[in-house]
Order: structure tokens, then C-alpha cells, then sequence
């Protein structure tokens, strides 16, 4: 099995906040979940009101089979819209893919 967790730190844009980006971006995510058949298990998870401003603002939670599965994912058309609507609202990502 993989892994794979993004995590970004959203900033306020498009007329929202950046906890307002981060409702929308979950709720495309989970149309994402719903799309696409290599995802064994996922959720977007939104950072706490109460923690520090610095950390990220919104992590996506995935499991694959394989790496396989996961490159599946990478060029699915729900993900790749999802890449295209919350790439201009973040500051920053990070990422990392491990064997469980």
C-alpha cells in the first residue's frame, strides 16, 4: 500500500478567505474521492481555527494499492481539475509518498 499526503497552504483569494478556500477545495476533493477508482481510502482534512497560522491550511489523505494506483491518480481528469482550481489559491505544498 501507498500513502500519498499533500498538504497546502492556502491564502485568501478570489474574493474568499483562506478558510473559505479551504471549505471549497475539500468539497471538490471529495468529487475527486468519488471519480476516481485507485483511491482506496481518502479525505481532505482542513486545519484547525486554532492552530498556528503557520501551518497548512488543508491536507489530502490517500491510499493506493501501488505506486501504480497512485500514478493512476496523477493524471486522472477529476484530479487534474482539482490541481487547476487550487493551484492559484495556495502559498505553497508539500508532499510525501511512503510504503505502509
Amino acid at each position: 500500500m501507498i500513502k500519498h499526503i499533500v498538504m497546502f497552504k492556502l491564502k485568501d483569494a478570489d474574493g474568499k478567505t483562506e478558510y473559505e478556500n479551504a471549505l471549497e477545495a475539500q468539497k471538490r476533493f471529495d468529487s475527486v474521492i468519488a471519480e476516481v477508482k485507485e483511491l482506496k481510502k481518502a479525505e481532505a482534512v482542513i486545519n484547525s481555527k486554532d492552530a498556528p497560522e503557520s501551518n497548512y491550511t488543508i491536507a489530502l489523505v490517500c491510499e493506493f494499492d501501488d505506486i501504480a494506483a497512485l500514478n493512476a491518480y496523477q493524471v486522472h481528469p477529476a484530479h487534474l481539475a482539482f490541481g487547476k482550481y487550487i493551484t492559484p489559491l495556495r502559498e505553497s505544498r508539500a508532499c510525501i509518498d511512503y510504503e505502509i
